[in-house]
């Protein structure tokens, strides 16, 4: 089964549709994550809620009026 999540991107061109990225997880009481190397950042999930994997595949890049919206595919 798979899942898209969201990540916020500042900078264009960091990554494009059909990447590989790979994602580290934070925690501070809830969990958030990182496309490394500092590319961009998800919201704030619930532990049920948590993303397993840490490799996922960009299936599109949303240009906003504050940046960019990452959209990343995970098998979990």
């Amino acid at each position: 089964m798979s899942r898209v999540e969201k990540f916020k991107m500042e900078r264009e061109g960091l990554v494009k549709p059909g990447d590989e990225v790979h994602i580290s997880e934070h925690k501070s009481g809830l969990y958030a994550y990182i496309i490394e190397p500092a590319v961009a950042m998800s919201g704030c999930y619930a532990f049920r809620d948590r993303i397993l994997s840490r490799t996922g595949t960009v299936v599109k890049v949303e240009t906003l009026e504050s940046g960019f919206m990452v959209y990343v595919e995970f098998e979990n």
